[in-house]
């Protein structure tokens, strides 16, 4: 069973994220209020996946985002904010979030969004998703493509292989099909480059399209 940790500083908000995720049977192991709380429910709770707003009074969810993926062994972060802006997504994925939808999103993609990440996958709205490739197209620089390649070269084949799979949007089951694989070994060698680079998957991805 997946575990969720659920983050919101709105009461009727975290009630009713906890009720869609329960009757899909996504177990809510604890809630928090704002981002200063967000470190000890992780520690205390040890969730897969923390559904995070970005908008919260005292400490916003993008800076709880960057606390939280550097703990030892962190969950997925999966964003979600009302403001679907260009700087609040892009914040959000520099942050180490694995996934970012809307609020106004409807059930089905929430729960979707957090069973993606807790299954080592990312998950971008379709807005997120153009927003964050256009950044990527726009960015490059020979500089950057350069120093994409350099931290590539630090990954085995395999891991490249994989991780090329990962910026074409495949999942950790169309990997394992594409490259006759097991899916366990798919998701080690997937978490072995992202450990050697320090990026989560969706970042993984922006590299490999920066590097060409």
């Amino acid at each position: 069973m997946v575990r969720v940790l659920v983050v919101d500083d709105d009461t009727m908000v975290r009630s009713f994220l906890q009720q869609i995720l329960t009757k899909r049977g996504i177990e809510v192991v604890g809630e928090a209020t704002d981002g200063d709380e967000v470190v000890s429910a992780v520690q205390a709770h040890h969730p897969d996946v923390v559904l995070m707003d970005l908008r919260m009074e005292r400490l916003d969810g993008v800076r709880a985002t960057a606390a939280v993926v550097a703990l030892p062994d962190p969950p997925g972060v999966v964003a979600m904010t009302s403001f679907d802006t260009e700087s609040a997504i892009l914040d959000a994925v520099h942050a180490g979030a694995a996934g970012f939808i809307a609020k106004d999103a409807g059930p089905e993609e929430i729960v979707a969004a957090v069973e993606a990440v807790a299954s080592g996958d990312g998950a971008l709205s379709a807005r997120a998703a153009r927003v964050v490739m256009e950044q990527v197209v726009a960015a490059p620089t020979v500089r950057g493509r350069h120093e994409a390649q350099e931290l590539l070269a630090q990954l085995t084949d395999r891991e490249r292989e994989i991780a090329r799979c990962v910026a074409e949007g495949l999942s950790n089951v169309e990997i394992a099909g594409r490259l006759f694989l097991g899916e366990a070994t798919v998701k080690t060698h997937l978490s072995k480059a992202c450990q050697k680079l320090g990026v989560n998957r969706l970042r993984l991805a922006l590299v490999v399209d920066r590097a060409g």
